[in-house]
C-alpha cells in the first residue's frame, strides 16, 4: 500500500517529521517497506523562460533557442513545436540526468549548432505520457528554482506492507486513523457531502447472495476530461495510470478510503444492470484486454446483453468509459469475501479491487462511498445527478466484546492504565459503554462503567472477534517495545536433551551425508503436478496454492533434487551430488525420507585414468548402505531384492529390506521416462533411504559402549563358486555368512567372471578366533560348511 505525505495530512493533522511518521507505522504493525521521494530525481531541473527562438539554419524541424534558468541566457536547440519566446518551463543543464529519456545531457552540437542542455516535455521527467511539446508552465512561474520544489513533487512516498487482517488499512484514511491513536496527530473528521439527485435512480438490482448490496447513483451531460493534476500526480507517485477523470476518480477514491467503485457507461447497456451468478461458459473481456471463460456460480454484473463485470475483481471493456462518455452509472456494491477469493483464484486475476473486498471492505460505508464519488464526479466532470437506487443490504454486524482491561497486563504483560486502554480503543473507531468518540471521553462518563466493558466493534474492523484481539491493539499502539523482557523460570542442574530419537537419527544421517562428499539442498514441498504424476502422483493437492506449479505435495524428495540438478547442470556444473532430508507427504502420514540424486562425472577425465566416469547403480547402493549404518540399521542383515517401482530404471535398481516386506531405501538408476520429464540428459543415480522405516537402535545411558579389539588376528579365505542363472550375489553372500556365525564375522564378494553361459563369483570369507588359533581341522570344517550352504542355493566350488 504506497501514499505520499501530502495524501496523509489530508486526513492527518499532525506536526510530525517523515522519519517520525515512518518509525510510528512500523512500531504499530504497518512496516515501511520503503520511502521514496521523486522530487529527488528532478531536483537538477529548473523553471526557465524562453528569450528568443530563432529558425535552426541547418533543419526546418529544430529551433535555436536563448534560455535563461537563472543564471543568464543559454543557447539550446530544441525540436518541440510549441517552443517560443515568453514561454516558462523546465529546463535540464548539462550534466543532468533525463529518466524518462535515460540520458544524461552535455554540451553537444545539433546539426552544427551548440546546444547547452534541454528544455522538457512530461513524458522526460515521468510525469505523464505527453510528448508532443515541452511543458508550459503559468508565466508567474519563478525562473531559477527548482521545478520539484514549485510543482510540490518532493512529496515523500511512503510503502507499508499491510498484513491481510488490516483490511481498513487498504486506504490511506484507515492508516491515518492508526497514527492519531498513536499520538502523531488528529484524525481529520471525512466530508461527506450527500448529492441529492433529481429522479429515479438507475435500474439495477442483486440476484446474487455473494452481492447482497448493490448501490448505485446516475450522471448525465457530464464531460470525461483529464482528472485535475493534484490527483494524477498523487495517482503516478504509488504507481497508477492516470487515464481520465472518471477512471481515476474511481482508483483515487479506492486508494483513499479503501472502497473500490466501478463506473459503467451507460450508452454501452442494454437495459438495467443486476448482479447474478454466472452460467456456465458465459465470457467476458476485461479491462485488462483478456478474455475470460466464466464458471457457473461466479458472481458478474450483466444487462440484458450479457456480462459487463466480474463482480468485485475488474470491470468489462465493453461498457468502460471513453473521453465520448457523457451519461455514467456508478456502482458502489458489497461483494462477499470468500466468493471473491474463490473467483479471482479460479480465473487468476488480481486487482486492486479483489485484493479489498476478499479482505473485506466496510460494509456501512456504501452510502457515503458513493455520495463521495458522485460529489467529485459533479465536481470535475459536470453534469447531472439522479436519485440513490439501493438494491438489497450490506450485512452490517453490530458487534460487541465484553473486555476486562486487566487482560492487557495478563495476556500482553504490559500495564496501561484503564483510561488509557478506553482512549486508544475510542480512537481506532471503537465506542467503550456509553462513549462513542474520543472527543466524548470524560472522566465522569468513563466512572459509569463498572466491570468488564462493553466494547463495539466498528464495522470496518472484522478481524475483531474477542477481547484477546482487543489487548492486541492496546499493545500494539502503546508500544510493544514498552512490554518489559522476563526471563523464564528455569530448573536448577543440568539441562536434559531434548532432541527426540528421530531428530537424533535426522542429525546423524545428515553428517554423515555432508561428510561423503554430498551437497546438502533444501527444495519445495511442493511440485508441479506433472512432476508428481513421474513419482506415482500427489495424495494431496493444494486449494490455494501460491503457483500452479507448486499445487501438489511431493510424494518423493527426488522430483525436487531432479530439478535442482537439471538447474546445476545447465549453469555448467560438470559433477552433481546433491542430498536432502525432508518429507514425503503420502495419503496417511508424513514420512521422514532422505533423498540422493547423483549425476555428471563420478571421476573428471585426467591422464592417470583416461575418459571420465559416471555414476551407476553401485555408486547409489554404497551412498545408500553408508547412511543407513550411520541411522541404526542393521546393514549386515539387509537383502536386495528387486521392484524399486516405475520410476526407476528396471534391472538397474532395487531396495535394501529388512526381509521381505520392511523396505528401507530404493536405490539404482531412474527411468528414462522420469528423466525426461525433468529435461534431463544422461544417467541419473538415485537414493530414498525412509528414515521412519529404519528400526530403533537401543542405547543405555549417553556413551558410546567400550572398544574392545579381538585378542587374535582375523584369518582369510576365498572361495571361488560356480554360480547358475537366477540366484543373486547378495543371497550367496548371505548364506555363506550364516554357515558359521560364530567363526564367520565377515563376507564380501571380490571378484565376478563370466565366460559363456557360466558366473564364477570369488568371495571373500573372514574368519575371527576367539579363545585360540583356528587349527587345520577347524579351518577345513568351516570351509566344508560354507560350500554345504552354497551348495543349497544350487551353486558349486569352482574346480
Amino acid at each position: 500500500m504506497k501514499f505520499t505525505l501530502s495524501w496523509l495530512k489530508e486526513h492527518l493533522e499532525t506536526q510530525a517529521s517523515l522519519d517520525a511518521i515512518v518509525e510510528a507505522l512500523t512500531r504499530i504493525g504497518l512496516e515501511v517497506e520503503g520511502v521514496a521521494n521523486p522530487g529527488e530525481a528532478l531536483a537538477p531541473f529548473r523553471v526557465a523562460k524562453v528569450l528568443s527562438a530563432e529558425r535552426h539554419p541547418q533543419a526546418d524541424k529544430l529551433q535555436v533557442l536563448s534560455v535563461d534558468a537563472g543564471d543568464g541566457p543559454l543557447q539550446v536547440v530544441c525540436g518541440a513545436p510549441n517552443a517560443r519566446p515568453g514561454l516558462i518551463g523546465v529546463f535540464g543543464s548539462p550534466g543532468t540526468y533525463v529518466p524518462g529519456a535515460d540520458i544524461t545531457l552535455k554540451v553537444a552540437a545539433i546539426r552544427g549548432v551548440e546546444s547547452n542542455g534541454m528544455m522538457c516535455s512530461t513524458r522526460e521527467l515521468q510525469l505523464g505520457d505527453e510528448h508532443d511539446g515541452i511543458i508550459e508552465l503559468p508565466a508567474d512561474a519563478p525562473v531559477g528554482t527548482s521545478y520539484a520544489d514549485y510543482a510540490g513533487l518532493s512529496d515523500p512516498v511512503i510503502d507499508v506492507s499491510v498484513t491481510p487482517n488490516r483490511q481498513d488499512c487498504m486506504g490511506v484514511r484507515g492508516i491515518a486513523r492508526d497514527l492519531a491513536a498513536a499520538r502523531l496527530g488528529a484524525l481529520k473528521p471525512l466530508d461527506v457531502d450527500p448529492v441529492m439527485g433529481e429522479g429515479p435512480g438507475p435500474d439495477v438490482r442483486t440476484d446474487s447472495p455473494a452481492c447482497p448490496a448493490f448501490f448505485a447513483q446516475g450522471v448525465s451531460r457530464l464531460t470525461n476530461g483529464q482528472a485535475p493534476e493534484w490527483m494524477r500526480r498523487r495517482l503516478v507517485a504509488i504507481g497508477q495510470k492516470p487515464i481520465s477523470a472518471l477512471v481515476d476518480i474511481t482508483n483515487y477514491v479506492m486508494f483513499d478510503l479503501g472502497r473500490p467503485l466501478h463506473v459503467y457507461d451507460r450508452a454501452r447497456l442494454s437495459g438495467g444492470l443486476v448482479a447474478r451468478a454466472a452460467h456456465e461458459g458465459e465470457s467476458v473481456v476485461a479491462l485488462n484486454g483478456r478474455s475470460y471463460t466464466l464458471a457457473a456460480g461466479m458472481t458478474v454484473i450483466a444487462d440484458d446483453a450479457g456480462v459487463h463485470d466480474i463482480g468485485g475483481i475488474m470491470g468489462g471493456a465493453h461498457s468502460g468509459v471513453s473521453a465520448e462518455t457523457t451519461d455514467v452509472i456508478i456502482e458502489c456494491a458489497y461483494f462477499d469475501p470468500d466468493a471473491i477469493a474463490r473467483t479471482g483464484q479460479a480465473l487468476t486475476l488480481t486487482s486492486d479491487a479483489r485484493t479489498r473486498f476478499e479482505r473485506g471492505v466496510d460494509p456501512a460505508f456504501l452510502d457515503d462511498g458513493l455520495a463521495i464519488a458522485t460529489r467529485m464526479v459533479l465536481d470535475l466532470c459536470g453534469g447531472r445527478a439522479s436519485g440513490v437506487t439501493r438494491a438489497g443490504a450490506a450485512p452490517v454486524e453490530q458487534r460487541i466484546v465484553s473486555y476486562d482491561p486487566h487482560l492487557c497486563r495478563d495476556l500482553g504483560g504490559l500495564h496501561v492504565a484503564p483510561e488509557r486502554q478506553a482512549r486508544i480503543l475510542l480512537s481506532l473507531g471503537f465506542s467503550v459503554g456509553a462513549i462513542t468518540h474520543p472527543d466524548a471521553f470524560s472522566d465522569a462518563l468513563f466512572a459509569t462503567i463498572e466491570g468488564r466493558w462493553p466494547v463495539r466493534v466498528p464495522t470496518w474492523r472484522r478481524d475483531i472477534d474477542g477481547a484477546a484481539d482487543l489487548v492486541e491493539e492496546v499493545i500494539r499502539i502503546e508500544g510493544i517495545d514498552k512490554v518489559p523482557a522476563v526471563a523464564l523460570p528455569r530448573a536448577p542442574g543440568v539441562a536434559r536433551p531434548t532432541a527426540t530419537p528421530e531428530q537424533k537419527v535426522e542429525r546423524r544421517v545428515r553428517r554423515a551425508a555432508a561428510a561423503r562428499g554430498l551437497d546438502e539442498a533444501v527444495t519445495w514441498s511442493f511440485l508441479p503436478e506433472a512432476h508428481a504424476a513421474a513419482f506415482g502422483g500427489s495424495a494431496w493437492t493444494l486449494a490455494n496454492p501460491i503457483s500452479e506449479d507448486l499445487k501438489a505435495m511431493r510424494p518423493s524428495l527426488l522430483p525436487g533434487l531432479l530439478s535442482a540438478a537439471a538447474r546445476n547442470l545447465r549453469r555448467g556444473t560438470s559433477s552433481v551430488r546433491l542430498f536432502e532430508l525432508g518429507r514425503r507427504y503420502l495419503a496417511d502420514a508424513e514420512r521422514a525420507t532422505l533423498g540422493i540424486v547423483l549425476t555428471g562425472d563420478r571421476r573428471a577425465r585426467g591422464w592417470q585414468h583416461g575418459k571420465a566416469v559416471t555414476f551407476d547403480a553401485f555408486d547409489a547402493k554404497a551412498e545408500a548402505m553408508a547412511l543407513l549404518a550411520a541411522a541404526g540399521a542393521p546393514v549386515d542383515n539387509l537383502q536386495v531384492m528387486g521392484d524399486a517401482g516405475e520410476a526407476w530404471h528396471p534391472g538397474q535398481s532395487g531396495t535394501l529390506r529388512l526381509g521381505p516386506k520392511t523396505i528401507l531405501a530404493a536405490f539404482g538408476m531412474l527411468h528414462p521416462q522420469v528423466l525426461k520429464a525433468f529435461d534431463l540428459d544422461g544417467a541419473v543415480a538415485g537414493v530414498e533411504l525412509y528414515l521412519d522405516a529404519v528400526p530403533a537402535r537401543r542405547q543405555a545411558g549417553f556413551s558410546r559402549p567400550a572398544f574392545a579389539p579381538p585378542p587374535l588376528q582375523a584369518v582369510r579365505r576365498d572361495f571361488a563358486f560356480v554360480v547358475p542363472a537366477g540366484v543373486a550375489a547378495d543371497a550367496l553372500v548371505r548364506a555363506v555368512r550364516g554357515a558359521d556365525k560364530a567363526a564367520i564375522v565377515g563376507a564380501r564378494v571380490f571378484d565376478v567372471f563370466v565366460k559363456d553361459d557360466e558366473t564364477s563369483i570369488a568371495i571373500e570369507v573372514m574368519l575371527q578366533p576367539h579363545d585360540a588359533s583356528f587349527t587345520d581341522e577347524q579351518l577345513k570344517a568351516i570351509a566344508d560348511k560354507v560350500v554345504a550352504a552354497a551348495a543349497k542355493l544350487g551353486v558349486t566350488l569352482r574346480g
